[in-house]
């Protein structure tokens, strides 16, 4: 008695049809232009390998907190109390921004682009795709370290946010949604700071007598600090450094 083949590769040479379960579904519309910005701008010599540069320089806030800690030391360096204060902001806001995405991430959970006509371009710490954090601490750091810098408020935002964006397109690992409600919740977060800073620390500028909200502000921003420190040891650890960082010199 003899038995049929059951090697799929032979249904497919001699019908020359590929069977219905490994056809591609059809692409969604945030696929397709996925699919068309990889085609068209991903493309170009040097985008791919610039796109990857961004993504490490994104990565869990990583290279804003770098930026914001150097800006720190060097408004320190020049004694100005202000600039101290207003470059912590940017670091806390931008790793701030960051832990909110990854909240909401675990809260929606969408699943990355898996598309067969999607290029993955980089590795990601997760699977999980809405909102995208490197959208989201970018925007969050632009303006505020755009503000600490004293620069205007719409430079940094422009240069900075829309290549991060872009980037991650290219690379494929979030979708157009994923990088547009970065941004905007980035661009919350930098705001919750912005009126943090005027509600808690505006009155001891003004008021030098105002030990308690002196004292509140200097509490806020140990714990916003100690926050962006991984493990319960480190955190311990990390304490009096973070106490020194953020001691406010008292006004004459």
């Amino acid at each position: 008695m003899s038995s049929e083949s059951s090697n799929p590769l032979d249904d497919v040479a001699e019908t020359g049809r590929v069977p219905a379960d490994d056809i591609p579904r059809p692409l969604s519309g945030e696929e397709k232009a996925l699919v068309a910005i990889q085609a068209g701008v991903g493309a170009r010599p040097g985008v791919r390998s610039a796109a990857r540069g961004l993504s490490h320089v994104g990565e869990h806030a990583l290279g804003w907190l770098a930026i914001s800690g150097a800006g720190w030391a060097v408004a320190r360096r020049r004694g100005d109390v202000r600039a101290q204060q207003r470059w912590l902001e940017a670091g806390v806001g931008a790793f701030g921004a960051h832990a909110a995405s990854v909240v909401i991430k675990r809260i929606v959970r969408r699943p990355r682009p898996a598309h067969p006509a999607v290029a993955i371009g980089v590795s990601t710490p997760s699977k999980l795709s809405f909102p995208s954090s490197h959208a989201t601490s970018t925007t969050a750091a632009a303006i505020l370290i755009g503000r600490a810098a004293g620069w205007d408020p719409k430079v940094l935002p422009a240069v900075l946010v829309p290549p991060m964006l872009l980037s991650r397109l290219v690379l494929g690992v979030h979708y157009p949604s994923d990088v547009t409600a970065g941004a905007a919740i980035g661009a919350a977060s930098a705001a919750a700071v912005i009126v943090g800073d005027k509600v808690l620390l505006e009155p001891t500028r003004k008021d030098p007598a105002s030990g308690r909200a002196r004292r509140a502000a200097r509490v806020l921003a140990r714990l916003g600090l100690t926050a962006a420190v991984p493990g319960g040891p480190l955190r311990l650890a990390a304490s009096p450094v973070i106490a020194r960082v953020t001691r406010h010199r008292e006004s004459a």
